[in-house]
């Protein structure tokens, strides 16, 4: 009989490619990964892995069985959460990634809400970003992943996963004080056309939403500075080096030197939250949901002052 672990260690280097990522993502050594493969690989009697170059690769009858363990292991999943929901307890451990905005606008209440309303669950936050956080939601590495797209760029979501909306969020352009809009109720990006852009890394998903955002205005790339962080984009717009654009949510203070005005048209993101299909009747993932809708009430909707 085919050992479920050593299959779900199989599955873990499929997905991520190694024996190093699987290790990773198990939380055990690579020596450990190893010995496990080994071992199924007697039980099946054929090889499962072959070297290529400096690393490794599944032959055909290890893609076959990783296929076959991916089904095995969410209908595991779908078993161990029917259980859950049978007896209706809010227990265990709940794993929630979310972008860093959302990981310090909307969390903070959903975690604070999940500690009070269930003991008997450690739920705990991951940042990260959207694509990363749905590579680890289908390998079973978190449980939720609350993520962001735009209309005119929606985040493809893998067969498997449920999506639900969570909340619009408006974004508004960061002028420095003494910038002639400043202390305008509104400016248009067209009116913007000649200013230096403060924006996200090229590796963040923000990155491409500035820049195909600019160039549908018809806005030459003039991207001069990349920050990660919003405070550092905005202490760049304080000392009049350019302006950025900075959604509301997880938005704090002001700074000094900085005005916020609204853009016309208002640019929106959409922030969804992700869990695996064979996850929707577990208890937790319901009650983190809840609480994850519950805080999205608390923070202003389009149209509202801020």
């Amino acid at each position: 009989m085919l050992n479920l672990e050593r299959l779900r260690t199989l599955h873990a280097v499929s997905t991520t490619g190694s024996v190093r990522g699987a290790a990773e993502a198990l939380h055990v050594t690579t020596s450990a990964v190893s010995q496990q493969l080994s071992r199924l690989e007697r039980e099946v009697g054929q090889r499962l892995l072959e070297r290529q170059g400096r690393g490794i690769r599944l032959t055909d009858a290890g893609d076959l069985l990783a296929e076959h363990a991916g089904r095995l292991l969410q209908q595991v999943e779908l078993v161990e959460t029917d259980l859950a929901d049978h007896c209706g307890a809010v227990a265990g451990t709940l794993t929630v990634a979310a972008f860093a905005t959302a990981a310090r606008g909307l969390l903070p209440p959903v975690l604070r809400t999940l500690r009070q309303e269930h003991p008997n669950l450690s739920a705990r936050l991951a940042e990260m970003e959207p694509v990363e956080a749905i590579a680890q939601l289908r390998r079973g590495d978190i449980d939720i992943a609350v993520v962001q797209d735009w209309r005119e760029e929606p985040l493809t979501v893998p067969d498997g996963i449920s999506c639900a909306p969570v909340l619009e969020d408006v974004l508004d352009v960061a002028l420095p004080a003494r910038h002639p809009f400043a202390d305008r109720a509104a400016v248009t990006l067209d009116e913007l056309r000649d200013e230096d852009w403060v924006g996200w890394p090229s590796d963040e998903v923000c990155h491409g939403w500035l820049e195909n955002t600019l160039r549908r205005g018809g806005i030459e790339r003039r991207v001069v500075h990349t920050a990660s962080e919003h405070p550092t984009q905005l202490a760049l717009v304080a000392a009049e080096l350019g302006a950025a654009i900075i959604p509301r949510l997880g938005r704090g203070p002001t700074p000094a030197g900085v005005r916020f005005v609204p853009l016309s048209p208002a640019p929106r993101r959409r922030v969804s939250a992700l869990w695996r299909n064979s996850s929707t009747n577990r208890p937790a993932c319901r009650a983190a949901l809840r609480a994850l809708h519950e805080a999205a009430r608390g923070v202003p909707k389009p149209g509202q002052a801020v």
